[in-house]
């Protein structure tokens, strides 16, 4: 079973929520909230072994609320938030984390901190295949031996 699927609706809906209040949209920096279908995807897809400390991260979140985060107004999630952080343990490290890698791996945010969305070697100087003349100077140092402990 996929990782999205052992998250019931309630508890995805409450992620939304949380990722929203983690990070929120920016039209000054043109990034999107954490909040964004794209991101909440990656996080979903991703969860792995995160996934049953995030579902208990939820349901306590739940708990705390006495209904799904997600139906609360503004002023009652923030208050449960709060209450939440100072509390929530291991499993609130976990779900901040998740939200937070995902999060700061999407292009449109690597691209608002000025980061390339590409690896940063070669730096633009392509190796054309199957040369290996970087290697020289490694071949011309000779081998070292050294014992086995």
């Amino acid at each position: 079973m996929s990782d999205a699927k052992q998250l019931t609706a309630a508890q995805r809906d409450d992620l939304r929520a949380v990722a929203a209040m983690m990070i929120p949209a920016s039209d000054e920096y043109k990034v999107p909230g954490a909040d964004d279908p794209a991101i909440q995807a990656d996080v979903l897809a991703t969860l792995g072994r995160d996934t049953a400390l995030v579902a208990q991260a939820l349901d306590h979140l739940a708990d705390l609320a006495g209904k799904p985060l997600a139906e609360l107004d503004d002023a009652r999630r923030d208050a449960v938030a709060q209450e939440f952080r100072t509390g929530g343990g291991v499993a609130a490290a976990t779900l901040v984390r998740v939200v937070l890698q995902c999060y700061y791996r999407d292009d449109r945010v690597l691209s608002s901190l000025g980061l390339e969305l590409r690896a940063p070697f070669p730096k633009g100087h392509v190796l054309p295949d199957g040369d290996w003349s970087l290697l020289d100077p490694v071949k011309a140092r000779g081998g070292t031996l050294r014992r086995a402990t």
